[in-house]
This record gives C-alpha cells, sequence and structure tokens, in this order.
C-alpha cells in the first residue's frame, strides 16, 4: 500500500543535549519527514518515506532511539540521547490514487470482499483504555458497548481516590445515565468493563504485575485519553501525565503480545503558536527528554518562575506538553501501529448516547451556564472569527474508526487526524451566542438572577469597565444583601470562578485557525454506508441552531439536575425578569439624562425646548 502525503511537513529536529530551542533547518533537497527508529523508519503524519537528508549543521547524527516490536510480537528496546529527522517546508507529493483520495486511502467498494466492518473488527477483542472515567473516555466505553455488541472486555485505568476503592468507582460510573439505556436493554454489556488499579502518574502507570501481564496477553487495541486538562495547571504535573503518562503507555504497549492499534488523544491546539495546522507533528520548541528532566530536579517555584517562558507562544501548560507528548510518542513508538486524533474544543454530544450529554463545565459550558444564569455578559472575543468547537460523540466516533483503520491498514505512518469543524462546518461566535442565547430564555434555569444578554468585545478598556459594571457591581450588592439577611455570600466567589474561566478561554475566542482535517475526510469515504451511519463523524451534518438548543438542555438536565417539568415555571420567571430588565434600562437611562440635565444648562434648554416643540406638534394632531 503506498504511503499517504502531506502537503506541507515541518522538520523534526532533535535539540541539542542542552536545553535550548531548536530551529527547523532548511535541507537543499526536498523531503518528507522521517524518523529513524533502529532499523525502521517511521514517518511523521501524512509524509513518505521517500529518503533521509543527513545536515551538519549542529543536530548530529540520526541515532536511534525507541522500542522495536511487531503487532504481534514481544519487544526489544535501545534508546539514545537525541534523535534527528529532517524534512522540507515543502515535500512533493505522490500522484493521488485515481479516485481522488491520497493513498492509503480508497474509497469503499460494495464489491470488496476484504472490508471488515468495524463492529466486526472489534468482536473478540479486548480494549484498554486510559482516561476511562473522563468526560470523554465515558463516552467511549459507552459507544463500545453499545454498537461493538461482541467486544470480549474493556479494561479501564483507574485510579483510587479519596479512599474509594476502584470497583466502586467503577459501578459508580456505570450507574451514571450516560449508561441508562444499556443497563435497561443490554445489562449484561456493562459487566465486560473491568478495571485496572493504576495511576497514570506512577511509574509503570502504578498497574501491579499481575495486571500488566493480563493486559499484554489480552489487549489489541489501546485508547490514551488520560491527561490533564487544566489549562493553569503547574508544569510539572502536567510534564507528569500528558508526557511521562504517554512514555509510560507506550512502554506497556511495546510488551503487548497482539497489539493492533494505538490511539494517542491530542488537541488541535497544541500547535496554537500556528495559524495553519495540517496532519503533521511539527518539531517542538524543546527536546522532550529535557523538560522531563528539567522536571525532575528543579525546584517547583524555580520551575514556576520559568514556565512562562518554556510555554513561549502557547498560552498555558496544557498546549505545551501535548505537542512534546506527540514527538515523543513519535520517537518512543517504534513500529507500534499508533494513530493521533486531535480534537479541538470538545462540546456536548450531537446524538449519542442522547442528544445535548454533557458531565462537565470546561470550555464553553461553564460560560453558556454563568450566561443562563443571568451572572455573565461581556467578555473579550472576536465576534466573526471561528468557534472550533466538535461534540464529544463525533470524536469517540472517529476515535474507533481510526483504530480499526489502524489495525486493518498496516502502514508506517503515523496518522494524524485534526477532528474539527472549521473547515467542513464552520460556525462564528457571534452565531454561537445568538444560538445560546435564544436557547437560555426559551429553556430558562430555575433561579435565574438576571435576564440574559451579553456581548462580544475586543475594545479592552470597555469590557474591563463592563465587567465591573455588570459583573462585579452587582455581585457585591446581592453578596451585601445576603449578610444583611444572614445568609451566606456567594455571588463574588462564583463570578472570580467566571473571570477565570473567562481568562482561559479568551486566548482561544480571540485568535483563528485553520485545521486541516484531510485524513478525517479520506477516513470517512473508507467507511461502508452502514458504519457511517453507525459511527457518525461527518461534521457536515451537524445543524447548529439545533445542537446549541439541545446542548442548553442538556447541561441543564445533567450538570443543574433540573428536569424539563418545570420549565414551565422557569419560562414564567423568566418574563418576569425581561420586564424588570427592561425596566431597569428605562430607570437607568432617565437616571442618566438627569445628572447630565442637572450638570449642564444648555443640555436642559435644549430639553425645555424639545418639549415645547413636542406639545406644539401635539395639539395639531386633532387638525391634521
Amino acid at each position: 500500500m503506498s504511503h499517504a502525503v502531506a502537503n506541507k511537513t515541518e522538520t523534526e529536529a532533535a535539540p541539542n543535549s542542552s536545553l535550548k530551542q531548536s530551529a527547523a533547518p532548511q535541507p537543499a533537497n526536498s523531503h518528507d519527514a522521517k524518523l529513524l527508529n533502529g532499523s525502521l523508519a517511521r514517518t511523521n503524519g501524512l509524509t513518505h518515506a521517500a529518503s533521509v537528508a543527513t545536515s551538519s549543521s549542529g543536530y548530529g547524527s540520526s541515532s536511534a532511539a525507541g522500542s522495536n516490536a511487531g503487532s504481534g510480537g514481544a519487544t526489544s528496546s535501545a534508546s539514545s540521547s537525541s534523535t534527528a529527522a529532517v524534512a522540507s517546508s515543502t515535500a512533493l507529493p505522490l500522484p493521488p490514487s485515481s479516485n481522488g483520495l491520497q493513498m492509503p486511502y480508497e474509497r469503499f467498494r460494495a464489491d470488496d470482499s476484504s472490508y471488515v466492518p468495524i463492529a466486526q473488527f472489534y468482536a473478540g477483542r479486548s480494549v484498554f483504555i486510559t482516561g476511562g472515567t473522563g468526560f470523554m473516555g465515558k463516552v467511549l466505553v459507552e459507544k463500545l458497548l453499545r454498537s461493538c455488541p461482541d467486544i470480549r472486555n474493556i479494561y479501564l485505568l483507574i485510579r483510587p481516590k479519596r479512599g474509594q476503592e476502584v470497583s466502586a468507582r467503577l459501578t459508580e460510573l456505570l450507574n451514571a445515565p450516560l449508561f441508562e439505556s444499556l443497563r435497561q436493554e443490554k445489562p449484561k454489556e456493562l459487566s465486560k468493563v473491568i478495571p485496572i488499579s493504576g495511576d497514570i502518574t506512577s511509574e509503570e502507570l502504578g498497574i501491579s504485575e499481575k495486571d500488566q501481564n493480563l493486559l499484554c496477553r489480552n489487549v489489541s487495541v489501546v485508547f490514551h485519553s488520560a491527561a490533564t486538562v487544566k489549562f493553569d495547571e503547574k508544569l510539572k504535573l502536567s510534564v507528569t501525565i500528558n508526557m511521562l503518562g504517554t512514555k509510560r503507555l507506550v512502554e506497556l504497549c511495546h510488551r503487548m503480545l497482539s497489539l493492533d492499534a494505538l490511539i494517542h488523544v491530542s488537541t488541535a491546539y497544541c500547535n496554537c503558536d500556528r495559524t495553519d495546522v495540517s496532519e503533521v507533528i511539527y518539531a517542538p520548541p524543546y527536546n522532550p527528554d529535557d523538560i522531563i528532566s528539567l522536571i525532575n530536579w528543579l525546584p517547583e517555584d524555580i520551575l514556576d518562575q520559568l514556565t512562562p517562558r518554556l510555554i513561549g507562544k502557547r498560552p498555558n501548560t496544557y498546549t505545551f506538553t501535548k505537542a512534546l507528548a506527540e514527538h515523543m510518542l513519535l520517537k518512543e513508538a517504534g513500529n507500534l501501529p499508533v494513530a493521533i486524533v486531535r480534537p479541538s474544543i470538545v462540546t456536548a454530544s450531537l446524538n449519542e448516547p442522547f442528544a445535548g450529554w454533557v458531565d462537565n463545565f470546561n470550555g464553553p459550558t461553564g460560560l453558556v451556564s454563568a450566561l443562563a444564569k443571568g451572572m455573565f455578559r461581556t467578555m473579550m472575543c472576536e465576534k466573526n472569527y471561528v468557534a472550533d468547537m466538535v461534540p464529544v460523540d463525533i470524536v469517540i466516533n472517529l476515535m474507533i474508526a481510526a483504530a480499526w483503520r489502524t489495525a486493518t491498514r498496516k502502514s508506517n505512518n503515523l496518522l494524524i487526524y485534526n477532528c474539527c469543524t472549521g473547515q467542513r462546518n464552520p460556525i462564528i461566535w457571534s452565531e454561537f451566542v445568538k444560538h445560546a442565547m435564544t436557547s437560555v430564555r426559551k429553556h430558562p434555569l430555575e433561579g435565574c438572577l438576571w435576564y440574559p444578554t451579553g456581548d462580544l468585545r475586543m475594545n479592552r478598556p470597555m469590557n474591563t469597565l463592563n465587567c465591573i459594571a455588570k459583573h462585579f457591581l452587582p455581585a457585591y450588592i446581592l453578596d451585601g444583601v445576603a449578610r444583611i439577611m444572614g445568609k451566606k455570600p456567594f455571588v463574588v466567589n462564583v463570578q472570580n470562578k467566571i473571570a477565570k474561566a473567562v481568562e482561559c478561554l479568551e486566548y482561544f475566542a480571540t485568535r483563528q485557525w485553520r485545521f486541516k482535517d484531510d485524513n478525517v475526510h479520506a477516513l470517512l469515504h473508507t467507511l461502508s454506508p452502514k458504519d457511517r451511519e453507525i459511527f457518525v463523524f461527518d461534521v457536515r451534518h451537524i445543524n447548529w441552531d439545533k445542537y446549541v438548543e439541545r446542548y442548553v438542555l442538556g447541561f441543564r438536565e445533567f450538570l443543574f439536575k433540573q428536569r424539563p417539568e418545570s420549565l414551565p415555571a422557569s419560562r414564567k420567571r423568566m418574563l418576569r425578569l425581561y420586564y424588570l430588565h427592561q425596566l431597569t434600562k428605562l430607570v437607568a437611562v432617565l437616571l442618566t439624562w438627569r445628572f447630565l440635565m442637572s450638570r449642564s444648562k444648555r443640555l436642559n434648554d435644549l430639553w425645555s425646548s424639545f418639549l415645547e416643540n413636542a406639545l406644539r406638534m401635539a395639539r395639531l394632531i386633532p387638525f391634521l
């Protein structure tokens, strides 16, 4: 099978042994990126393994690093201090296939007897999932159980938490509303989920030797979605989870006897320091091993001081460590069958297991919830920029299909899938806010503090003034009233949390990226019509107006625990808040006008003259 081609590749340059930023060289000949792992050449993203160019400009020789393992055998590992990879900025593409798709993708053909349906591929297989108790992990588990009924087992890495054993945490997980249809229709399927006690931050993932052997004997597909998604996470913990956790998982995967696919979940924003992002791994600013060494020997207070300089143009440690983790995966994976899925902003489900399901206040969910409560009215945002968000079930279906494709079409390419909506079905921020505003007024939350309104601004002084006047001033007044009435004040605290969330999202709301998703589009065309119906990841089918309405109904039910039966009473309250809001605006205008008139004799004279002329016109009306 021919290799896929990238329209644009970037240099995978190994930094020197000292910690410094690496600059991508510009070789004279135009070749694609290629990383040597022992005797095996692994290509970067869609790049073609045509040749390797060596450079004498201080990057060293192409020394091997990584472990070699076939997808069905044991592994021997070898590592070196640095890894060299060379690419040109404009790789020459191979000729596309006759059907218009770049190889190794071929359109589904009804007469292709070798085609294996996705559900059939997972039949009899055991899957290992990290991050299975998180937002995406839960949807992944539910989807595999529901749509791949013959799957053998799903092993979940679960960390004991607050004295709660992993078995108790698994029971709590499976009792969530997300699994309600499975509990009613296919209760036996839930017994296929097996907890594996461990911790992504520990050596060998904190998994016992017995459980490691169990996984190595039985698992053939791995989904790695465990990560810290906190934007303001300290660098040490972010590196430990997002980078070291990935490295330790890869070490375990090298020991698996029948591994056919490893799907690593990254983020489209790991390359947010550039505006055009292709489905390739870009050269990181530092050697990942150097960053790992740094967090091991530097005190945490010194690390905190260095963090802004280390992350550079990236806004937070999350995107920084995710970028380094991708490059480390490219180096460490050897010949493991690996693919990377990069979602943009993951939001509530589109359809599965039911529309609007969400279990956290991260990202836009928290801000739209605050808007619905009448507590959020202004933020810095370029209203005409694309709001690249993608429903969680779209991402999960793509992950499942990517694992199927990785296992059934062997290739030396490490394929990357940018799971985004900005190219195929974009929605700009102003449209999203408009849909959200309409929906929160139509389906109001119980206990709204004020009528939902809001504006997107790019004028920072004006935004700051509005924050003070519309967010914090009312918050202090309400908390003052609460204290007088002997109640616990909480509004100022909530506003502080909202301000922190807005600060994290502001970077992404005031910039725009073009995430190329050719691999995702090509993968879609390799599926049979039935598989496309079962594992939907075609973002062109999203109706944003309906989606946002279901999104609002979803967080109303699943986050605020408010039943649909309470909607009539909430709508009556919303109507009262609307009239109160209009009355307040009128009073504010009158008071402002009164204040101005009292300070300006000229304005007072103009107003008196206007009223006199208006009265004269009124007297003439009966004669017209």
